[in-house]
């Protein structure tokens, strides 16, 4: 890194302005969902909430990537900051009074105007990485590795923030501090951002977006199915069933489920943080070779199917809720996330890999695109699954997903023998 100062500079700048979003992000979504859920919304109700912001993740990440190409990557990441701050403060402006319906409208627009943000900010990083990040000894993995698991670690604080904001001062007050804080964030961004990114490429054709590499619309297909997986519990499934479990309806009962839900889901966040900036070492990715990094993408989806297949079983025996259910949940879950963050980071790796330099804030869109495709899924799977079959019904899904994830991941192929769409 020593021979790239100003690489490294930009780095530390986009990680950073990362780390504030993502603490927003999590934040944001433990607040919606905890305060709608005392409202009296249902679970298909609050799926429906962050519907808006999975399609416009998708729609975002097939253009973003030529915006950024053609415009430069400065430009969509100061772009995301931005409407983010927007969100927040709109949020802030919910009346009480309105009824259920103008509500989620209002709500589901306010989440897709984050959606937006969000994957501006996430493609732009993810894309400065490639572009950034030195080529020997592992280093693109060893980098994005730790862009991808810090800000999910950030993210999983954020869910305890939300959940801490709530309960302390409100839907209201909460949303305008984080609106004050990401907005001198992102002044201090623009003011300070080093040299050393792209500042954009003109007569770039949008036709230009969809990727002609197998490799990379087979990892797509399989992100699509792996994220699924994680929502169709994450969103609304295991949430709604902790707070079953733990409210006993009062205003005491409810706050202290407040703290205990966002204290697991900020813990499982931190975990899932923690073992993706591990990933290159628990991978050995400086010394395998990338055929071997490829063929992994499979194995490592396999041993993820395995948790979700248990759950499913134990929930079964015991569909009422009990301490030695909840106590195993826990610890399942843990175990999946710390799997899934090992698959996650390999693909992660895989899409900067795949993509050649000159297009790679489109291919990483176009996945990034599948990404959100697969949350989308997830997240109107976790209301409807959880409706119509509790519990065991949620977690057969992601058992299935999984399995998905694992068999599309396995017609990945070295780049040497690839073949192009």
């Amino acid at each position: 890194m020593s021979d790239r100062p100003e690489g490294l500079s930009a780095y530390i700048a986009v990680t950073a302005a990362y780390w504030a979003f993502m603490l927003t992000d999590g934040a944001l979504r433990m607040l919606v969902l905890l305060h709608f859920h005392t409202l009296g919304f249902s679970p298909v109700q609050l799926a429906y909430l962050f519907v808006l912001y999975e399609v416009a993740g998708m729609i975002t990440n097939l253009t973003a990537g030529w915006i950024a190409l053609r415009f430069g990557l400065t430009s969509t990441l100061y772009a995301g900051l931005g409407l983010q701050v927007l969100a927040l403060m709109a949020l802030a402006q919910l009346d009480p009074g309105w009824s259920i319906a103008v509500s989620v409208a209002f709500v589901m627009c306010v989440q897709g105007l984050s959606g937006v943000a969000k994957d501006l900010a996430k493609m732009s990083s993810k894309s400065a990485v490639k572009l950034l990040a030195p080529s020997e000894s592992g280093g693109l993995f060893r980098w994005v590795a730790v862009l991808t698991g810090s800000k999910n670690a950030v993210k999983g604080v954020g869910f305890l923030l939300g959940a801490a904001l709530l309960a302390g001062v409100g839907f209201d007050w909460a949303v305008l501090a984080m609106a004050l804080v990401l907005g001198a964030i992102l002044l201090a961004v623009v003011l300070l951002m080093p040299s050393g990114l792209p500042k954009g490429k003109k007569g770039t054709k949008f036709s230009e977006v969809i990727s002609k590499s197998a490799n990379v619309n087979w990892l797509s297909a399989a992100r699509v199915f792996m994220f699924g997986a994680r929502d169709v519990w994450f969103v609304v499934g295991i949430p709604i069933y902790f707070y079953a479990v733990l409210s006993d309806g009062t205003e005491a009962g409810n706050r202290t489920a407040f703290f205990l839900i966002g204290t697991f889901m900020a813990v499982w966040i931190i975990l899932y943080g923690m073992v993706q900036a591990s990933s290159p070492r628990i991978l050995r990715a400086s010394t395998r070779p990338e055929g071997e990094l490829i063929r992994a993408a499979r194995s490592w989806a396999f041993a993820l199917f395995v948790v979700p297949a248990a759950l499913t079983v134990a929930v079964a025996l015991s569909p009422a809720p009990q301490t030695w259910l909840t106590a195993t949940l826990v610890v399942g879950l843990l175990m999946f996330g710390a799997l899934f963050a090992v698959n996650s980071s390999l693909h992660s790796y895989l899409i900067l890999a795949f993509s050649k330099s000159e297009r790679v804030t489109m291919d990483v869109g176009f996945y990034y695109m599948a990404n959100a495709g697969g949350r989308l899924i997830g997240t109107l799977l976790s209301g409807l699954t959880y409706q119509i079959g509790g519990l065991t019904l949620v977690m057969a899904t992601a058992a299935t997903m999984v399995l998905l994830a694992a068999l599309t991941s396995g017609r990945l192929t070295d780049q040497a023998n690839e073949v192009t769409a």
